[in-house]
């Protein structure tokens, strides 16, 4: 497989005062060089996580969650850092395989408390980055909603399968095409549970292509 390479550096005045430096060698100038970053995208993997019960479609999953990618997760996520948001766009864009028609990127909601206290949405900040590398045929459909604000974080397995029958629903405006994909994606995957939820209701509404996302695997 032939991956291209695209130089998406720009200067930013702010980093001439509080320069960033690489979560990967430790270099001032960006949260992620160049070079850190052509070697995720080379040495990227393609892991599905290994369930008793499959069941899903297709999985594409960036990396484990103890590389680097982990790590550029826990900062984006935890501390709101968007610039990592974007590297971990322009990762996925050059990584992931290309779709034929119509695809639209659904983000696993994240809990509203959540967002409140970061800041931002950090699934919906990658998605609609990622859609914007990819072009016209990509858009981002926020088609599914949070119904609870359980915190899956600590949970044991059962506990976490059991929270996530009920986490997700399809928004009042939904509307499924059977003959588009939809990349259904989040950024860690630790037991599958909210996964299978969230395609479930997907699949329930017509949806016929399904495609999961993942940037790390627990």
């Amino acid at each position: 497989m032939t991956f291209i390479v695209k130089n998406t550096t720009f200067l930013n005045p702010l980093n001439l005062i509080a320069p960033h430096s690489c979560r990967g060698c430790g270099s001032l100038g960006e949260v992620l060089c160049e070079c850190c970053k052509n070697n995720i995208i080379m040495s990227h993997g393609n892991f599905v996580p290994d369930l008793e019960e499959h069941g899903l479609p297709p999985i594409f999953v960036l990396n484990h969650r103890d590389t680097i990618i982990g790590d550029l997760v826990h900062d984006f996520k935890y501390n709101s850092t968007r610039a990592i948001g974007t590297k971990l766009a322009e990762i996925l864009d050059q990584t992931l395989p290309h779709f034929d028609g119509p695809i639209n990127i659904v983000p696993l909601p994240t809990i509203s408390r959540h967002i409140r206290e970061r800041g931002l949405d950090h699934t919906l900040f990658i998605a609609k980055r990622l859609a914007r590398l990819r072009g016209k045929n990509y858009q981002v459909a926020r088609i599914l909603e949070r119904m609870n604000n359980t915190v899956q974080v600590g949970a044991d397995r059962e506990t976490r399968l059991s929270q996530a029958e009920s986490a997700y629903a399809l928004t009042n405006n939904a509307k499924i095409d059977s003959e588009n994909t939809y990349l259904l994606f989040d950024d860690v995957w630790t037991t599958g549970a909210s996964m299978k939820a969230a395609t479930k209701k997907l699949q329930q509404a017509g949806a016929s292509k399904i495609v999961i996302v993942v940037l790390a695997q627990s």
